[in-house]
């Protein structure tokens, strides 16, 4: 008798589990490279609690805008900048009424080493340094915001010849983190975590020296019927996902 109660309850929660496996779906989504650390985070929490997938690609805000504006399979977008956003709203590229911004970043000027940026950034001034790191300025938002920090401080003249691109703020990080370039203006998401500084030493560039870093993302025009793409959004709205999303740096 136990053992045919026993049997019974095994064969229900496994029906519960095909059927939740049957009604869990798959989003394509495209996201800013700075944004890489906090949306691993997301998918694993958002996988955790719906039971949906996230195949995320990360990568230069420009260049996805060329993809998505070329066919490719993206969903769901998360860009580095709202303009771009607004761009493909425009061209009726997204789902009407989708948009929104779900992080606000912040540009830093950041080096491995203890000690060798101060709080104010005056090395930029100094130039004892070989190489300057910023993601590429046509095809990053980040990396136009260390342009315009540049200009602010009068310096895009003296360091232009100091000056080397990634192609975007991932890339940038890198040439700083093996030492190809002494100091980097990247993200502070990418050297920031609950509350400090993961390595090294950090100006946090103040904002009036750039344009806002406003980040929005949109569902795609490919994901209007995908029932996981409309998920992660609401997700990203929610409290997990702004815990997580303040834990590197952002404000909302």
């Amino acid at each position: 008798m136990c053992a045919r109660i026993i049997r019974s309850l095994l064969v229900v929660c496994a029906s519960l589990a095909v059927a939740a496996n049957a009604s869990a779906g798959q989003v394509q989504v495209a996201v800013a490279a700075n944004f890489t650390a906090p949306m691993q985070a997301i998918a694993s929490e958002f996988e955790k609690d719906t039971g949906h997938s996230v195949q995320a690609s990360y990568g230069a805000t420009g260049q996805f805008y060329a993809q998505i504006s070329n066919g490719a399979p993206f969903e769901v977008f998360l860009s580095a900048d709202d303009s771009t956003p607004a761009k493909l709203e425009k061209e009726g590229q997204s789902v009407e009424g989708s948009r929104f911004t779900y992080a606000i970043g912040k540009l830093v000027l950041w080096s491995p080493k203890e000690g060798v940026v101060d709080d104010k950034g005056a090395v930029l001034e100094k130039g004892d340094f070989k190489h300057l790191s910023i993601a590429n300025p046509k095809a990053a938002p980040y990396g136009l915001a260390a342009t315009q920090t540049l200009d602010k401080l009068g310096l895009s003249d003296t360091l232009k010849g100091k000056i080397v691109e990634g192609q975007n703020i991932t890339q940038a990080l890198q040439f700083v983190s093996t030492g190809n370039a002494e100091l980097g203006l990247v993200a502070l998401s990418q050297v920031y975590k609950d509350g400090q500084i993961t390595a090294g030493s950090v100006w946090v560039v103040p904002e009036a020296m750039y344009q806002p870093i406003r980040q929005d993302a949109l569902i795609l025009k490919k994901g209007a019927d995908n029932p996981a793409a409309e998920a992660l959004v609401e997700y990203l709205k929610g409290p997990k996902a702004a815990e997580i999303i303040k834990a590197y740096g952002y404000t909302l």
